[in-house]
């Protein structure tokens, strides 16, 4: 699996923190984990992360706790499945795949990519350039 990169996630940040403030709510936050079926409470999101708000840095970390697989860092953000079994997560991950694999053919194309990501309003026509350059990521 291709990790996101600092720009992809800048990207991301901004897109989700929508009054530009520098800062990503919970709700923001909750917003896009929906989008990839990934379902928490904001109560639930609090007590993981511990603050109601993320500044870019710590919404790095919170990506690398997620896609680290449930480990724990050194500045004590969890994963939020950081306590659930392998066939839990391994669950969640395949659930998570399905909502690029629009076709059920089991791989990502790089269309079903867009699509998904244009939906989640995450794609330009500059993100597309980037996302030629990893195409191999996608193909397995």
């Amino acid at each position: 699996m291709c990790r996101l990169g600092t720009r992809d996630l800048r990207r991301i940040f901004e897109n989700l923190d929508r009054n530009g403030d520098g800062q990503v709510s919970l709700e923001e936050l909750n917003w896009l984990l929906e989008k990839i079926c990934v379902h928490h409470s904001v109560d639930e999101l609090e007590s993981s992360i511990g603050k109601p708000s993320l500044d870019f840095d710590e919404f790095l970390h919170f990506y690398d706790s997620i896609s680290l697989g449930g480990t724990t860092r050194s500045d004590g953000l969890e994963s939020l499945e950081g306590n659930e079994g392998d066939g839990d997560q391994e669950t969640d991950l395949a659930e998570a795949f399905k909502v690029f694999d629009l076709n059920d053919d089991g791989f990502i194309s790089c269309e079903e990519l867009q699509s998904v990501l244009s939906r989640l309003g995450l794609w330009d026509e500059r993100s597309g350039r980037d996302w030629q350059q990893h195409d191999s990521c996608l193909r397995y």
